[in-house]
């Protein structure tokens, strides 16, 4: 008897279609379950109203492109074995199994990778994932988090998960658009998967689909500029992250018991496993946080009220880096103003490369490039050698955006600001 094709309402994708019992299962798990409690930006709801959605939703869209561009395959006489369906289904699935909570700022505290956690929650013999997963072969955990791992000989697989032009990258682009609101994030999804094809065991486009790509990549561009490297998305990154430093200064100088969850203890003292990691996610934190705003120690509990009812700090940006004598003024400002620099005074730097175009300098090759396919003469020419607008995106010396991070009081403050002003721009 056929098993009953599963169906997702999606506001990104319209339905989501789940016809393998595999992936029913794995949605199923409580380590999947998990991601529902996880938001997919962080805080940057504290910014945009509508950007609450979940890294569960984010996940299954993932599985939902890989679907579609293998139906689209399928369609079109490129054969794809039924084993490298559900090997790429169940890691598009899982890729961010791994998550921490808010986004990436714990992260950045604990000093892990999500990666490295997805790989580890899949291959651990008691997380429900790994079971489901060995149900089908004992080695198809293993498989699985090569496939993420990027280990996977089958190069087209991995480029289906990670790539230029990969499942995660064209649902969160789409998703974070959809949910905050801002129509530069938009793209058209359905000819991209329409354009793409598998060649040379790697994932292209139609030459066709140049200018598709071209809004794509473009819009990738805007989303860093104006939803993730959002001055205030930053200031409450800022906050948060500074806010959970501080509480792992407390853990490690003795203060074992810092919250009421025994999890999140042993995580900011460095002692944990597959477990406790999975134990937290952003409800725990929250509460934790609330439970902060009464502790004795004055800078954990104003910077968890000031998270939790959104005072976030002020951003000057700069216009170079400053000096160690200019950045040390600044530091005496906010240490006479009352507040401890090492927590109230942050300088953001920010950059990142918005199309991976690496040209080897003695071969001429490219690496993690995107690449057309002329469908008359059979040739892959890289996205930059035909593209006026990704070329000038791959040639771009690396942009940074300096901003420094104060407390409203610091920031505002009349007698302070003509002194702050003759170094920094608001």
């Amino acid at each position: 008897m056929r098993e009953q094709e599963k169906v997702f309402k999606d506001p990104v994708h319209g339905y989501i279609y789940v016809h393998d019992p595999l992936i029913w299962d794995l949605i199923n798990t409580r380590e999947m379950q998990r991601l529902r409690r996880i938001r997919q930006l962080g805080t940057a709801y504290l910014t945009y109203p509508g950007g609450e959605h979940s890294r569960f939703a984010h996940s299954l869209g993932v599985y939902e492109v890989i679907r579609q561009v293998i139906s689209h395959f399928e369609r079109n006489g490129y054969g794809w074995p039924a084993e490298d369906r559900r090997l790429a289904y169940a890691a598009g699935l899982l890729h961010d199994i791994g998550h921490a909570p808010f986004s990436h700022a714990l992260e950045s505290v604990l000093l892990t990778q999500h990666e490295q956690w997805s790989e580890q929650i899949i291959r651990h013999p008691e997380t429900e994932v790994h079971q489901v997963l060995a149900d089908v072969a004992p080695d198809f955990p293993a498989l699985v988090s090569d496939v993420i791992g990027k280990r996977y000989p089958g190069r087209i697989i991995v480029s289906l998960v990670s790539s230029q032009l990969d499942g995660d990258r064209l649902d969160y682009l789409m998703r974070d658009a959809v949910m905050t609101g801002v129509d530069y994030g938009r793209f058209d999804l359905p000819r991209i998967v329409r354009i793409l094809v598998p060649k040379h065991d790697r994932l292209v486009a139609r030459q066709s689909g140049q200018h598709t790509v071209e809004a794509y990549l473009l819009a990738r561009y805007f989303m860093y500029w104006q939803v993730y490297f959002h001055p205030v998305c930053r200031a409450a990154e800022v906050l948060l992250r500074n806010l959970l430093e501080r509480a792992k200064h407390l853990v490690r100088c003795g203060e074992r018991e810092i919250s009421p969850f025994s999890a999140l203890n042993r995580l900011l003292a460095g002692g944990y496993g597959v477990a406790d990691y999975l134990a937290v996610d952003d409800s725990l934190l929250l509460a934790a946080m609330h439970s902060w705003r009464d502790h004795p120690d004055g800078v954990l509990a104003d910077l968890s009220r000031r998270l939790i009812d959104r005072h976030l700090p002020k951003y000057f940006e700069l216009q170079a880096p400053l000096s160690q004598d200019r950045l040390s003024a600044v530091v005496d400002l906010v240490r006479t103003a009352g507040f401890d620099p090492a927590y109230y005074c942050t300088v953001d730097e920010i950059g990142t490369v918005y199309y991976d175009y690496y040209l080897g300098a003695q071969t001429g090759t490219h690496g993690d490039g995107l690449f057309l396919w002329d469908e008359t003469s059979g040739a892959l020419t890289e996205m930059s050698q035909v593209s006026e607008p990704i070329r000038a995106m791959a040639q771009e010396t690396k942009r940074k955006v300096r901003r420094i991070y104060l407390p409203e009081e610091v920031a505002g403050d009349p007698r302070l600001s003509l002194q702050l002003n003759r170094w920094i721009r608001p």
